[in-house]
């Protein structure tokens, strides 16, 4: 079965981007940025391959979900397919007009259930936090890039999601020199699955 992974940069205190949906504050270059370049550059938008000259690997990703307000600053700066080399898929309560390239879903937790019994790679959870608080019971995999600054205020990981614990299980950390450390959990069923098939 496909896993469902956010993946996503989070400040210090648990917010993905400031209150206005800003991520300026993030680190943009460091040691830690070879993880984003090589191992997760599926999730890379098409202008920084272009811009680096790489074609994007295609063996991680192959469908991203993303919410409205995700899009958005693409979409502001004159990208209408941030992410043509996946699925794109945006979840939105009402009719919006996207590029053909891009779907549109009310109802995200069905559609990414209805993904997951597809044949293909991974799917990736691009944000925002309310959709990840929406599709936190989907949740297989959280990869988040602790950056080294508090913001205070902002936009939460699971937005407003209401408190219904779910655990996950630590699998990896790695701290750079950058301040950054990349925390990889996964769902106990996800842990208990990849132990079975090693």
């Amino acid at each position: 079965m496909r896993e469902l992974s956010y993946y996503v940069a989070v400040s210090l205190d648990g917010f993905i981007a400031d209150p206005g949906g800003g991520f300026d504050a993030f680190l943009i270059e460091g040691d830690h940025s070879s993880v984003l370049f090589e191992e997760y550059a599926d999730a890379l938008p098409a202008h920084a391959h272009a811009a680096m000259g790489i074609e994007p690997p295609r063996t991680r990703f192959d469908t991203v979900i993303m919410g409205w307000n995700t899009l958005a600053p693409a979409l502001e700066a004159g990208i209408d397919s941030p992410y043509p080399h996946l699925r794109q898929i945006v979840a939105s309560r009402r009719a919006r007009e996207v590029a053909p390239a891009i779907s549109l879903t009310a109802d995200p937790l069905a559609t990414v259930r209805s993904l997951k019994e597809e044949d293909g790679l991974g799917i990736w959870l691009c944000g925002g936090g309310e959709l990840a608080g929406t599709l936190l019971p989907e949740i297989d995999r959280l990869i988040l890039k602790r950056h080294p600054v508090a913001f205070g205020r902002g936009i939460p990981l699971f937005g407003n999601a209401p408190y219904a614990p779910r655990p996950f299980d630590l699998i990896r950390t790695r701290a750079f020199g950058s301040g950054v450390v990349v925390e990889e959990y996964a769902s106990p069923a996800i842990v208990s699955a990849d132990r079975m098939s090693h």
